[in-house]
């Protein structure tokens, strides 16, 4: 079940939340001392993997690949720089724009 904030996030906060997560992970730090508790089992979860680091890296990055989300018309998505992402499924047109700042 999920607490009344994480209710009160959109699907697009979620996943960022999620792949701010994973990334701080995959860079071996943390950046943050304040979790949701969905967060807290995930960060619970790696801990208790009896796995190297370098497996413990290759999970993390399958799980973070294992999240979709289902686009509908007219939406528009931001991917923060560095974060993994990609489309499974495309049906009808499909516009992308890719903007780097540097």
């Amino acid at each position: 079940m999920l607490s009344m904030f994480e209710q009160s996030l959109s699907s697009e906060a979620l996943a960022f939340r999620f792949n701010r997560l994973v990334q701080d992970l995959l860079l071996g730090k943390l950046k943050r001392n304040c979790f949701q508790r969905w967060e807290v089992d995930i960060l619970l979860d790696i801990e208790s993997c009896e796995m190297g680091a370098g497996a413990k890296r290759q999970a993390l990055k399958r799980y973070q690949r294992a999240v979709t989300r289902q686009l509908s018309k007219g939406e528009v998505i931001i991917v923060p720089s560095n974060t993994p992402h990609w489309f499974k499924e495309v049906n009808g047109e499909f516009l992308y724009y890719t903007i780097k700042v540097r």
